[in-house]
């Protein structure tokens, strides 16, 4: 049996062999479940950058730029980091750069792992449904907020571990405790999380909209891959 284990956040990722593992990177508020919005409304690719400058630079290349630091949008961006923004367009064909504070730091990483996947609850189940055809061993790698950790990743992560028990076995400590915490919360989630600092970041600026957009089970069949540093539905 496979196995799955927990990253808590990109400053413990050293601690973990990336080399023959899907690596699924979960930043839930909000940067991974806006790329599986932008990819469900027609965004071709994604290309993530953890520095400003860089990610700004790819506009005269044709593409949206996508800017957060802090829960809110960088002047001269084309967007954030809200999933709902790409609910209300069709962004057919579009290219898409984006950086946020942890999300995309958080998929830069990641780079030695055999595939990195992008995890969200709107597409949990297609993730799950992947991840039991690879059959390989699997590391969640939580984004968490500025190297700390973070409820709301995870949750999501003790979603995945619960979903993945019949094909993936979590025999480290921080898999098991995931679990059990999704299996005690997992059935009132926006509930739980309201407590979390994050969420509360987030309603400061007025964002419950993208709260519940990320907390909302399996809206898309779609899953987000990263390859050639771009992430892309398949």
């Amino acid at each position: 049996m496979n196995t799955l284990e927990v990253c808590f956040s990109p400053e413990l990722i050293h601690l973990h062999e990336l080399q023959g593992k899907i690596v699924v990177v979960v930043d839930i508020f909000r940067a991974t479940s806006t790329m599986i919005a932008a990819l469900a409304n027609g965004i071709e690719e994604i290309s993530t950058f953890a520095d400003l400058d860089a990610c700004k630079e790819m506009k005269a290349q044709g593409y949206l730029i996508a800017g957060e630091r802090n829960g809110q949008t960088l002047e001269g961006f084309d967007l954030g980091n809200s999933p709902v923004a790409f609910l209300k367009s069709d962004f057919s064909g579009q290219k898409l750069a984006m950086t946020t504070t942890n999300g995309t730091l958080a998929i830069s990483q990641s780079n030695s792992a055999d595939e990195i996947l992008i995890g969200a609850f709107p597409n949990l189940s297609a993730t799950i449904t992947y991840l039991q055809k690879q059959k390989k061993d699997v590391l969640i790698h939580c984004a968490g907020w500025k190297g700390r950790f973070n409820l709301e990743d995870s949750l999501y992560a003790g979603a995945l571990i619960k979903s993945l028990e019949s094909s993936h076995q979590a025999d480290e400590d921080g898999a098991l405790a995931m679990k059990s915490l999704f299996e005690k919360e997992g059935h009132q989630m926006k509930a739980y999380l309201s407590q979390a600092s994050h969420a509360k970041r987030l309603q400061n600026h007025g964002i419950e909209q993208d709260i519940d957009f990320c907390l909302t089970l399996d809206l898309y069949e779609l899953v987000g891959k990263v390859e050639n540093g771009k992430v892309s539905a398949c």
